[in-house]
């Protein structure tokens, strides 16, 4: 069990399950196990542990175990017959939870060299192997797994049973090459949180043979590993004016921020700055002013979602930087309604700006008081704190809620429906365009009383739709 360092400066080390003769095939350059090392040597790994101890499925497993125990910091497990894309590894071993984590897709193969799995919520909640079973599976296991600090102590345990149980030949025809499998089988099994790491269209396969390896390293050549990652970096779930009015643009500007050397929090900043002199523009009570103002805001909310696209891109996220995000979106919002009451010159527009503030800050309120709930009933099991695996689990639901989650199910199955109920909701990108567009068209009475009257729907949608997920 040679030990090969690779990197220092970080707390991950990496275990290749070098045992199977797969690992010894041509990648073109070297062999499998040569092509592993060099794409690790250019990740955040402190090390690279290779297991070839050649006693079998029993002998890695315990293998494993004894680094598990020794090692301090994350530890990623990698089957020494994995052909896989360079930025497919960095999303385990680049991400800053340093968590753990398995690489997985979500397509139909279960193979054995591809075991199956179920995805929920983001987490693998089942995994199986030749001699475990998935109901319900919906993705596949990629090879690659990831064990936080905290989780060692599992997984070495977990390792020791599995090779008491090989060795006594409880496990059938299970060999060395499940090793990975079994071992993200039983984290699962004995209740560590899994996170589930989607590759998307890059690849990560395990090969038995020549023709397969070859095959593999062709599918590498038809990625723009690149491009994948800029692609990711935008987010696909967001609002509609965020998706097709800001990050249509914005994301040309990741690749210039990254020359530049500029950090996401950098980015919070400027775009806290553009909202501030919105705000003064605002207050200026001209036609002029709002106008300006309102052009200001929308830049201010297009460097709002850069920073984000920029965090996932160089994966600098950080506790600080979500709570200083947080908060700017806050500061932004309530600055430009300040501005806006002091630029109106007729009565009565403060209670209306105070209103929407309140009525901002009940909302906010409602959905942070929900994941908090959801965040405790997943801890004891409770059912509504699991993630519906499918849009016909609210039958399950009671009667009288049942029929609010019925209809936002049905509004996210077809795209125009999905698209009206991300709007109605009213989210940061579209108050911002609401108003930008009020402010400048109308006046502050108009910007107002339209966030009070779509807010008051918007939140009494998230109310609804909160009471009847948390009664199920």
């Amino acid at each position: 069990m040679p030990d090969s360092p690779i990197r220092g400066g970080t707390t991950t080390s990496a275990v290749l399950l070098a045992t199977t003769p797969a690992c010894r095939l041509s990648s073109g350059d070297g062999t499998l196990l040569d092509r592993l090392h060099d794409q690790l040597s250019v990740l955040p790994v402190r090390d690279v542990l290779v297991v070839s101890a050649g006693g079998g499925l029993g002998a890695d497993l315990r293998g494993v175990a004894k680094i598990a125990r020794t090692t301090t910091g994350t530890v990623a497990v990698l089957p020494a017959d994995l052909v896989a894309h360079t930025e497919a590894l960095a999303l385990l071993l680049e991400h800053p939870a340093h968590d753990t984590a398995a690489l997985i897709a979500h397509d139909a193969a279960t193979s054995p060299l591809r075991p199956p799995v179920r995805v929920e919520g983001g987490k693998v909640v089942a995994a199986g192997s030749s001699f475990h079973l998935v109901p319900e599976a919906n993705a596949t296991f990629r090879g690659v797994l990831q064990t936080g600090e905290s989780d060692l102590p599992a997984l070495a345990d977990i390792a020791e049973e599995l090779a008491e149980l090989s060795e006594a030949g409880k496990l059938g025809p299970v060999t060395a090459v499940e090793a990975v499998d079994l071992l993200l089988v039983g984290l699962v099994r004995s209740g560590v949180s899994v996170r589930a790491a989607a590759i998307g269209p890059l690849h990560a396969d395990r090969v038995s043979g020549q023709n397969a390896a070859d095959a593999a390293v062709v599918r590498l050549s038809e990625v723009d590993e690149e491009q994948v990652r800029l692609d990711t970096s935008v987010k696909d779930d967001d609002g509609f004016l965020a998706t097709f009015l800001v990050s249509s643009w914005t994301r040309h500007l990741i690749r210039p921020a990254v020359l530049l050397k500029l950090a996401p929090n950098t980015v919070t900043g400027f775009s806290a700055g553009l909202a501030l002199l919105a705000a003064v523009w605002f207050s200026a009570g001209t036609q002029g002013g709002r106008l300006a103002g309102a052009v200001l805001l929308y830049l201010s909310f297009a460097l709002d979602c850069l920073d984000g696209q920029l965090a996932r891109y160089t994966r600098t996220f950080s506790p600080l930087g979500a709570w200083a995000d947080g908060m700017s979106d806050r500061f932004k919002e309530y600055v430009v309604y300040v501005g806006l009451a002091f630029g109106f010159a007729g009565p009565g527009i403060w209670p209306l700006a105070v209103g929407a503030m309140i009525l901002q800050v009940v909302r906010h309120a409602i959905d942070a008081t929900y994941a908090g709930a959801v965040a405790d009933a997943a801890k004891v099991g409770a059912m509504w704190g699991r993630p519906a695996r499918s849009l016909m689990e609210s039958h399950d639901a009671r009667r009288d809620h049942a029929g609010v989650l019925r209809i936002a199910q049905r509004l996210e199955r077809g795209t125009v429906a999905r698209w009206l109920k991300k709007i109605v909701v009213l989210p940061i990108g579209e108050r911002m365009a609401l108003i930008a567009v009020t402010a400048a068209g109308w006046n502050a009475r108009v910007t107002f009383l339209s966030l009070l009257c779509w807010g008051g729907v918007a939140a009494l949608y998230q109310l609804a739709g909160r009471i009847a997920r948390s009664a199920r």
